[in-house]
């Protein structure tokens, strides 16, 4: 698996959000500001994200984004499927000659399931809350260079 730009950045993005906007909606352009992102970069991350109903946004001079739900029950598993669809490894094709499909079977049930099962277990156990938590001692302790 590797996590795609997208996914980075809407993280990024997202912690960011899950900061600064527990009293008031945040504008799009001041999260890529502070997080060096291209602000239609971030549009396209944020129609994702909406259209996932992780984000709710308000029109207008004093519009803005917000989280839909605490942070607490945002998972980055729910995160990454909306921006980036299935994260999980591709099964394996059994070939249609019936020849291999033992070693095939085994790749299957030794790797690739085994490696989704984990995958989908830490994806589904870490919650943008806790990324806010850990980003959070890392500012307490001036190990960031930029501060959201």
């Amino acid at each position: 698996m590797k996590l795609s730009m997208k996914s980075r950045y809407g993280l990024r993005a997202l912690i960011d959000l899950a900061i600064n906007s527990k009293t008031e909606q945040v504008a799009l352009n001041s999260i890529a500001e502070r997080n060096k992102i291209s602000p239609q970069y971030l549009e396209q991350v944020f129609a994702s994200l909406r259209k996932a109903g992780i984000v709710k946004s308000i029109k207008g001079s004093q519009g803005g984004y917000f989280l839909s739900r605490p942070p607490q029950e945002i998972t980055v598993s729910s995160i990454i499927e909306a921006l980036e669809g299935d994260y999980r490894i591709e099964d394996e094709e059994l070939p249609k000659e019936g020849k291999y499909t033992g070693s095939v079977k085994a790749i299957q049930k030794l790797v690739i399931d085994r490696v989704n099962d984990s995958v989908t277990e830490i994806l589904r156990s870490v919650t943008l809350h806790d990324l806010e938590k850990e980003y959070q001692e890392y500012i307490d302790y001036g190990q960031d260079m930029y501060y959201i």
